[in-house]
């Protein structure tokens, strides 16, 4: 008869599978939510690169754009300076 498990032992028995089964899912849950963070992490990090490198091209067109801009502004200044319509005129103070 000592062959048979008893109830209490039986019991016992359901019960630790019940704990391990819990401890499997938490478990689970746990590595779940540790893939999520990676993911996410990793996601940002994608993000985070793609901007960085938006900002180096971004800095890079406005130096660009303000290296053109001093060139016509320079351009308009010779142009200005040559005209005689930009000229300030001595010439009408001394008729007067």
């Amino acid at each position: 008869s000592r062959l048979l498990p008893s109830k209490v032992e039986r019991a016992h028995s359901t019960m630790m599978n019940a704990d391990m089964d819990a401890v499997e899912a938490e478990n689970q849950v746990e590595l779940e939510e540790k893939t999520r963070l990676i993911n996410q992490v990793l996601e940002l990090q994608h993000t985070l690169e793609d901007l960085s490198a938006r900002v180096d091209a971004v800095k890079e067109e406005n130096l660009k754009l303000k290296s053109e801009n001093q060139v016509l502004g320079q351009y308009i200044e010779n142009l200005m300076s040559a005209s005689s319509v930009f000229q300030t005129t001595d010439t009408k103070s001394k008729r007067k």
